[in-house]
């Protein structure tokens, strides 16, 4: 049996933008990586099936990643507008989280859907330099998300690095959209007419939880009208939070304030997936349009791999995929996308040892009716795919 690697609409519409030759690299690119886990391009072009040269196949990739409809306009969002067309209620508020990651020199600026404890990516931006963006470009950026998902709800979740008041105050102006963003205990509030205090200052301990309404923050930007929800964590196991929440919303109470903000974690996630925990992003040497066509990939790879995990759950065969949530665990133990991951490898391992497979259960007919659920089980997971 032959795994099907992506959606059906993915393979529908890259084929409608891309050649033919163009549309079995990507392909094979996307089954590498899931494979491998690999977006290094020398180590991509080494393993690469075509019976050329390593140079030219080098080359070769160096030219697709160069062609002009690697682009997120034309490839990943046509894709992912209609993924949310699907998978989410026409009234269901989507969680739009905005971060930025960077490694050997390149600053990249994310804003991500956050989508079953982790985020999809729905766009990227290279900024020039190191170090903090700014509000003009988090206002760029955001304006092309909101644009893109302008008929649905939305909420912005955003760290510190985004909690300028004017974003706040921009993102108040967008039609159908909230915001939480997390403020720095440092920022003043003003507590009565005249009389300014640093959030630090009010109050919070561990274990204890505020919603401040109509505030009036920082002395320079005079920011009115603002709702603060803050929340201290509660010693734990004798763990205790280094510090609080202050959260500025436009969210009209604390719980759905502190529930909104505490996905925003999921981005968090995506990277690290992007990264060490999965493609190894951090030993890619790409810049500029390769690089934006190389995420384009890696994105197409990885919500197709939690699209898939998800439907191996649905199956209720994750167990031959992954160690299951134990009983005393709160938390799961794998993501869908680790699922979706290894699911595909495991297929892949049972092709190409096929003959080896039927040798070693040979050797113990006792266990034939563990077999015979495994294969059953491999028949399901093939059709998650």
């Amino acid at each position: 049996m032959q795994t099907k690697l992506l959606p059906i609409f993915y393979e529908t519409h890259l084929k409608s933008q891309l050649s033919r030759a163009e549309y079995l690299i990507l392909y094979m690119l996307v089954s590498i990586m899931q494979i491998h886990r690999i977006v290094k391009l020398e180590e991509l072009a080494s393993i690469f099936p075509h019976k050329i040269l390593f140079q030219s196949r080098r080359k070769k990739l160096q030219r697709f990643l160069s062609i002009p409809q690697l682009t997120l306009e034309i490839m990943w969002f046509p894709l992912i507008k209609f993924w949310i067309s699907q998978e989410f209620e026409d009234e269901e508020v989507l969680l739009i989280a905005i971060d930025r990651t960077q490694w050997r020199g390149i600053n990249l600026l994310t804003i991500s859907l956050i989508y079953d404890r982790r985020a999809i990516p729905i766009y990227f931006h290279l900024l020039p330099k190191v170090g903090c963006c700014n509000f003009e470009q988090q206002k760029q950026a955001l304006t092309v998300v909101l644009n893109l998902l302008s008929y649905s709800k939305k909420i912005v979740l955003g760290d510190r690095e985004f909690c300028s008041v004017d974003l706040a105050g921009w993102l108040r102006t967008q039609p159908l959209t909230d915001f939480c963003i997390r403020l720095k205990r440092s920022h003043y509030i003003e507590v009565e007419p005249g009389i300014w205090q640093q959030l630090n200052n009010i109050g919070l301990a561990p274990g204890i939880s505020l919603f401040l309404q109509g505030i009036k923050i920082t002395k320079t930007k005079g920011f009115i009208g603002a709702n603060i929800a803050c929340k201290w964590k509660r010693k734990y196991g004798g763990w205790t939070a280094e510090e609080g929440w202050f959260i500025l919303t436009s969210l009209p109470n604390l719980n759905t304030a502190l529930s909104a903000y505490s996905k925003r974690f999921g981005i968090e996630e995506m990277f690290r997936d992007f990264k060490s925990g999965g493609y190894n992003l951090e030993d890619c040497y790409l810049e500029g349009h390769r690089l934006i066509a190389l995420l384009i990939i890696v994105s197409i790879a990885y919500s197709s791999a939690t699209m898939a995990g998800q439907r191996i759950k649905t199956k209720g065969v994750t167990k031959y995929v992954a160690r299951v949530k134990e009983p005393k665990r709160t938390k799961r133990r794998h993501s869908s996308f680790y699922i979706g991951l290894h699911g595909e490898s495991w297929l892949e391992s049972l092709k190409i040892f096929a003959n080896e497979t039927k040798q070693l259960m040979a050797l113990s007919p006792h266990k034939l009716p563990y077999y015979q659920r495994g294969q059953k089980a491999e028949k399901l997971i093939y059709q998650c795919f």
